[in-house]
């Protein structure tokens, strides 16, 4: 079965995407596992379907899935690469896309070459446990559209990765939850490395950054705007009623997956 995609990375967090009406019908779960894997498949971190079809108050819908098959509310990351392929072949500045968390708008900020630039209303974001012990660690609890556990620390000298797979899957988080690894910079700067839920280690995350940042002002360490470094680069945000994310997103290849290893 042949399954167009087309891949793209915002700040080194890679998605393939394919438009819905060309999706397989059956197992998608399967499927994400499949096309994401790295040596047999097309490989990335997620796979999403895009609907092209608009409503009342969205131009167009997604669905995510991570690459152990399960299905994300949200990735800031991973809607700007679909604002991106919804805006190849228009001259808007603007689309709405409807998620598992609601409807986003982007705004497109810049745009050269394969490279687009866009500031990500990310809604309003919570902080449901300033300080919780999980897993004999320090951490604020936050919902950013997802889950995220954030954990300050002072350095990344230590096994973070089996951290953060440890605190992905505490009894806490019925749904496991993302975490992050959050160590001030300065009043405007935070350092973040990233475990996400359903796909351990990554680059970035425009969702982790979300909740790392919101963490680091609720424990006043730091203050809006904000940026977050990250192994990919920097993702800026700032806190008005709702949170705002800039980041980039572009892209990388297209391409036909044979699903099942069959034409």
């Amino acid at each position: 079965m042949k399954i167009p995609f087309t891949k793209l990375h915002g700040a080194k967090n890679d998605f393939l995407l394919t438009f819905s009406e060309d999706a397989p019908a059956g197992d998608l779960p399967a499927v994400a596992v499949a096309i994401c894997d790295r040596y047999t498949g097309a490989g990335a971190d997620g796979w999403m379907l895009v609907d092209r079809a608009a409503g009342a108050d969205f131009d167009a819908s997604i669905r995510l899935f991570n690459s152990d098959g399960s299905e994300p509310e949200l990735s800031g990351n991973g809607t700007r690469c679909a604002g991106a392929l919804l805006l190849r072949d228009q001259n808007a500045g603007s689309v709405r896309i409807r998620t598992g968390a609601g409807i986003k708008h982007l705004q497109l900020i810049s745009r050269q070459g394969l490279e687009y630039l866009f500031e990500m209303n990310m809604g309003h974001v919570r902080v449901n446990e300033l300080s919780a012990i999980v897993r004999e660690r320090d951490t604020v609890i936050i919902d950013a559209g997802n889950p995220q556990c954030a954990i300050p620390v002072e350095h990344f000298d230590f096994d973070w990765r089996a951290v953060g797979k440890a605190v992905e899957n505490d009894g806490r988080f019925p749904n496991r939850t993302n975490v992050s690894f959050v160590r001030p910079v300065d009043r405007h700067t935070i350092d973040v490395r990233f475990w996400e839920r359903g796909a351990g280690e990554t680059n970035s995350s425009g969702t982790g950054s979300t909740g790392a940042a919101m963490a680091a002002i609720a424990r006043g360490f730091a203050e809006s705007p904000l940026t977050v470094q990250t192994p990919a680069g920097a993702l800026t945000l700032r806190f008005e009623e709702s949170v705002f994310l800039t980041g980039p997103a572009e892209f990388i290849a297209e391409g036909i997956y044979f699903y099942g290893g069959k034409t």
